[in-house]
């Protein structure tokens, strides 16, 4: 359902495809709740900081979260040819105070793992640089040889356990996981001509290492269309600024198309649009986690305001404990007063506090909180914290429960890039 994405374009038809780029399990279940209804492709990309080895921030291996996604989409109904498992910001990221070899020697056996668990799309991200690289922006040339050296391990995993080898993504200009929007709020749209020539890397690359026909299975490159975000703001698509890199998508080799990195937090009708220009492969995640936290952070607040808890969940104080306990998520993600820092710790649209849901303390005031509010929730309540779902949950078009409360939230922050992506006969 992948490979097309670039065909059906070419034959002036439209279409994309979300990646939810999350561990979250309430998350995930949203997503797979709107896959089943839509009878659309769930694709969920694990990122390497979320998901290795070591175990990640979330506990789990690729193995781990493969077996999680499994068991999630039986329990939600999703047939297994609904879901697609990728790889996201695979490469020697993780280990870059290391020197290079070693870091890749890293990133190869993760590449492995992926590919042994089942994963079938892998972003190589090799563009930034380790201990002993040079100063400054990687060279394409040594980017595009790791990117090889990574897809080589990948497809020697694939043929020895007898596995369909993976889809694969390539490119540098692949935006600082969480958001890298700039101080200053400008990005630089990606350069036709810089493109053009960094295929042709990719490609040499490809061929010197032996790896010519994975080249074929490279879906999608990823550019910068002129979006990103940071604590405080998106900046929005302008298709103008994004014009001469759109038309050079019908100039891309084989089924490759453009994917989109950090598409968080844009206008539904900049979503339509970037889809029409041919940005088909729409990366998210933040966004949905922040949606996430805002719900929860809601019922937290009712949950507060609730006459004879013997027990509150505490849930907004335990999490600022936990992440001042805990600064190496969001210290260097946060500038400002003590009192500006508190408020992007809970605030800020990077999100830096999803990092911590899947610790123990968390998971228990989470639950604490869900038990607190399985009461009817007063009226007046729902509209002073929930007035969106208000009317909804009042008429019985929504369970008066928290978790429904938390899944229509997420859906509700979701839906928008699904309905940009949905696919239509023609460009409208």
């Amino acid at each position: 359902m992948l490979n097309d994405l670039r065909s059906r374009h070419l034959l002036g038809r439209t279409g994309g495809q979300v990646a939810v780029c999350t561990a979250h399990p309430l998350v995930l279940a949203a997503a797979a709740d709107g896959a089943k209804k839509d009878g659309a492709l769930l694709l969920v990309e694990a990122t390497a900081n979320q998901v290795n080895l070591s175990g990640g921030y979330t506990g789990m291996t690729p193995a781990d979260f493969a077996d999680h996604m499994t068991r999630l989409a039986a329990d939600r109904g999703l047939a297994p040819e609904q879901i697609l498992l990728g790889a996201d910001h695979l490469g020697p990221h993780l280990w870059r105070r290391l020197p290079a070899m070693e870091a890749m020697t890293h990133a190869e056996a993760l590449a492995r793992a992926f590919v042994a668990a089942g994963y079938g799309k892998l972003h190589l991200d090799t563009g930034r640089a380790c201990a002993d690289d040079p100063r400054g922006r990687l060279p394409v040339t040594l980017a595009a040889q790791r990117a090889a050296a990574l897809c080589r391990a990948a497809e020697s995993t694939a043929a020895h356990f007898q596995r369909q080898p993976p889809l694969y993504v390539i490119g540098t200009e692949v935006p600082a996981p969480g958001g890298a929007l700039g101080q200053d709020g400008t990005l630089i749209v990606t350069d036709p001509r810089d493109l053009r020539a960094e295929l042709a890397h990719y490609e040499a690359a490809f061929s010197r290492a032996g790896v010519e026909r994975a080249w074929e299975r490279i879906i999608a490159v990823v550019v910068q269309p002129g979006v990103d975000f940071d604590n405080h703001r998106a900046a929005a698509y302008d298709m103008q600024a994004a014009a001469a890199l759109s038309a050079f998508h019908e100039r891309l080799p084989n089924a490759m198309t453009f994917e989109i990195h950090a598409a968080d937090y844009q206008a539904p009708s900049s979503l339509k649009q970037m889809v029409r220009d041919h940005f088909t492969l729409l990366k998210i995640g933040p966004c949905l986690t922040f949606a996430l936290r805002e719900a929860l952070f809601a019922l937290a607040h009712i949950e507060s305001e609730l006459p004879g808890l013997t027990q509150p969940s505490d849930l907004m104080a335990v999490m600022e404990r936990l992440m001042l306990a805990h600064p190496e998520h969001w210290d260097t993600h946060s500038h400002g007063t003590a009192q500006e820092r508190c408020y992007l710790r809970r605030y800020g649209l990077r999100d830096r506090i999803r990092y911590y849901w899947p610790r123990a303390e968390a998971r228990r005031a989470c639950e604490q909180l869900m038990h607190n509010l399985r009461r009817p929730i007063p009226h007046p309540l729902l509209l002073q914290f929930l007035p969106d779902l208000a009317g909804a949950i009042t008429n019985g078009a929504l369970p008066p429960t928290p978790e429904a409360i938390l899944q229509a939230r997420i859906q509700s922050a979701l839906q928008p890039f699904v309905d940009a992506c949905r696919r239509q006969s023609h460009t409208a």
